[in-house]
């Protein structure tokens, strides 16, 4: 059975559209990357499958209930928004028995899953200090071990690493990955190197609609274009070879990041043959050439700069 599951999603805000017919399901046990850019309607989708927006119409359903019409669904799941809040004068001891008292837990038990949490998210030691001298990363995790105080099948995650330095991002994503069959996560980020590390699947929203949805691995091989990297040696003008490239019709474009020059090709027989050709007869010192794996970032800003053509024709 599904775990998250949208059907026809339309929310209106006066006349702007925030989300126009989204349709998606999500897998039990998977975790689910949610990306789109800015203002495509991420955050609009969490909170109606919380039930803190309701849609204008169209249905959203979570572990099989349907979202925002019963109290009973919020033991159904574990949100982190993007800016946790919580009460200043508490410390996350107090914060996540708290929140274990909402959730019925008993005394002893309670207890020793705020323990359990506030080890596992790294703030054992910061357990008894005032939420309110908190760092943004640290209320992040704190916002984290909240979401899984009770267990959740399903966990809603916004922005869930944004905040965090690259050690706590590490540990937050080695969390999530710990997760996966345990419960479902549903990621929606803007960090794409994330999504690459921790998801089986992912979707694509932009201005409201699903552009694409597929294992993580499968997108990439789909819409990912081959790349070759040329780096000359320091001093080199490469101008006139970037120049050749744009012309050339193996070429679908060069970006040149110092001395290091990526190709990115449409045939890449062609592109082999001739580019590392060009530019030893240019006089180039060619210090490293490969072809180099596409990343998750690459297929994503195709796809919505593609999204974009369409939408604007």
């Amino acid at each position: 059975m599904s775990a998250i599951r949208t059907e026809n999603l339309i929310k209106n805000f006066g006349s702007f559209r925030a989300l126009d017919g989204l349709s998606l399901t999500v897998e039990s046990g998977a975790v689910f990357g949610f990306l789109g850019p800015n203002g495509a309607g991420k955050t609009t989708t969490l909170r109606i499958l919380t039930g803190l927006a309701h849609a204008t119409s169209g249905t959203a359903w979570l572990d099989g209930m349907e979202a925002g019409k019963s109290p009973e669904i919020n033991r159904k799941f574990g949100y982190l928004p993007e800016d946790p809040a919580f009460y200043p004068w508490m410390s996350a001891i107090e914060m996540l028995e708290y929140i274990g008292r909402i959730h019925g837990f008993p005394g002893k038990e309670r207890r020793k899953r705020a323990d359990e949490l506030l080890e596992l998210t790294g703030l054992i030691e910061a357990r008894k200090r005032r939420v309110g001298g908190y760092s943004r990363g640290m209320k992040q995790r704190l916002g984290v071990a909240q979401a899984l105080f009770h267990r959740p099948p399903v966990l809603l995650l916004d922005e869930p690493a944004s905040a965090l330095d690259p050690a706590g991002r590490k540990d937050i994503l080695n969390l999530i990955e710990g997760l996966r069959g345990q419960c479902t996560v549903f990621m929606s980020t803007h960090i794409l190197a994330d999504v690459e590390r921790v998801c089986d699947t992912v979707a694509i929203i932009d201005h409201g609609r699903l552009v694409t949805q597929a294992p993580r691995d499968e997108l990439i091989a789909r819409y990912a274009k081959p790349m070759l990297l040329l780096e000359v040696e320091n001093g080199t003008d490469s101008t006139r070879l970037v120049e050749e490239i744009r012309l050339v019709e193996w070429a679908r474009s060069v970006e040149v990041d110092g001395k290091r020059l990526i190709v990115t090709v449409n045939d890449l027989a062609a592109a082999q043959r001739e580019l590392l050709n060009r530019a030893v007869a240019l006089g180039l010192v060619v210090t490293h050439y490969e072809q180099v794996k596409p990343s998750l970032e690459d297929v994503f800003l195709r796809i919505v700069e593609n999204s974009k053509e369409v939408v604007q024709s």
